[in-house]
């Protein structure tokens, strides 16, 4: 409870606000229209007076119902995880993506909260042919949100299709995808532009980064890939997010090895790894092959780097049972990305290289450019407007650009 409550505290703090204080309530069973018991309410509504706090943040989700009735009864503005998470990813977002992500999680979980509003959801409709009974404001609004979903839905098919056509281009191109997935705050950034120099945004706060970012990174055996940085994962997630991300989440499931990021020197590293593992199955990707990287190594005491004790603490106290290499690094200072890198190309399946002559037109400046930067080539020359290559090519890239003879 501690652990969540402090956490609860981080993601408050990460939407801009400053904690007054902070309680814990122990039931056998939560109040139907409260969830904490009146007495509590009493406590909080005291307590809220007492240090002029304007909000309340409860580290559960509350029904409609809980919610109108604690503000009532405390007298200030009363919010759960869930609308604290969406409120952090709203402000978040930038891509045209994940601003409708957002909205659809924000949607559905307002539309069953419109209810008991004050009076003016019970107006009824004016005007000229709309005079007698009407409909109540609050029919107009949820049938105004409901075309709001659908439309947003349909974007966002949308987006998955052009996410999907983007994968089958990628796949075309001997290409694999590296995923980079972890607990929020476990310095998946960092590591991503340690690896391939993004310079995407790094911030201590929880969901500093929520929009993907791919960039190509090149291997020690001169190997391209493509690195794939995702949101961080939180316990207690929502599932009205999860659902929403859906797309996003996807970049996981397509791709060809997982990169785990655990913040070793966080406390609960080991529920942190469990919740991620578990986040993992959910979406379909517990089968992909996975390397646990064992981030900021540079915080522990000297002598509890090594790589293989720590796994087996973290899965022993997880409770898992991950088939998977692990490489104690340091995203901040570089340490171990050597090491990194070597067991990302161990893992990757090699792909059968052919030896083959190509002959492009000398304007095919794309193929050429693929040529250079996916093969290695042994000679070129020119024969009147065609670029004749001989090269060492993977078996895939020659399939695709066969149609140079």
């Amino acid at each position: 409870m501690e652990e969540s409550l402090e956490e609860l505290a981080e993601l408050a703090g990460s939407a801009g606000a400053e904690i007054a204080g902070r309680t814990i309530q122990s039931r056998q069973a939560p109040e139907a229209a409260t969830l904490i018991g009146q007495g509590k309410v009493e406590e909080l509504r005291a307590a809220a007076q007492a240090t002029d706090t304007g909000l309340v943040i409860f580290d559960h989700d509350l029904t409609p119902t809980q919610q109108r009735n604690l503000e009532k009864a405390i007298g200030r503005r009363v919010i759960d995880r869930t609308q604290l998470i969406l409120d952090i990813f709203a402000s978040r977002a930038r891509t045209r993506e994940g601003r409708l992500q957002v909205e659809l999680a924000q949607l559905n979980y307002l539309l069953p909260r419109l209810t008991g509003r004050g009076a003016e959801m019970s107006r009824l409709g004016g005007g000229i042919g709309t005079r007698g009974p009407g409909e109540t404001q609050l029919e107009t609004d949820r049938r105004r949100i409901a075309r709001r979903i659908k439309k947003i839905k349909d974007d966002l098919e949308g987006v998955r299709a052009g996410r999907a056509l983007h994968r089958r281009r990628r796949s075309a191109v001997p290409l694999a995808t590296l995923a980079l997935a972890g607990y929020t705050n476990a310095g998946k950034s960092t590591l991503f532009n340690r690896l391939t120099r993004a310079g995407v945004l790094v911030d201590a706060r929880m969901f500093a980064t929520l929009d993907p970012t791919v960039r190509p990174l090149a291997l020690p055996s001169r190997r391209r890939v493509l690195v794939s940085d995702t949101v961080g994962f939180i316990r207690n997630l929502p599932t009205t997010l999860v659902k929403a991300f859906r797309a996003t989440l996807e970049e996981v499931k397509e791709a060809s090895l997982v990169l785990h990021v655990v913040d070793v020197a966080a406390p609960a590293a080991a529920e942190h790894t469990a919740h991620v593992l578990k986040v993992l199955a959910e979406i379909g990707a517990a089968e992909i092959p996975q390397i646990l990287i064992l981030n900021k190594v540079d915080k522990l005491p000297a002598g509890e780097a090594e790589a293989e004790t720590l796994k087996r603490r973290l899965l022993s106290e997880a409770g898992g049972h991950l088939h998977a290499v692990a490489v104690a690094v340091s995203a901040l200072t570089g340490h171990g990305i050597d090491r990194l890198l070597s067991a990302i190309d161990a893992l990757l399946p090699e792909e059968p290289t052919v030896r083959a002559t190509f002959r492009v037109p000398a304007g095919d400046g794309a193929t050429i450019a693929l040529l250079h930067a996916l093969g290695r080539v042994i000679e070129t020359g020119y024969t009147g407007d065609v670029c004749v290559i001989e090269a060492e090519v993977p078996e895939s890239l020659k399939r695709r650009i066969e149609k140079h003879p």
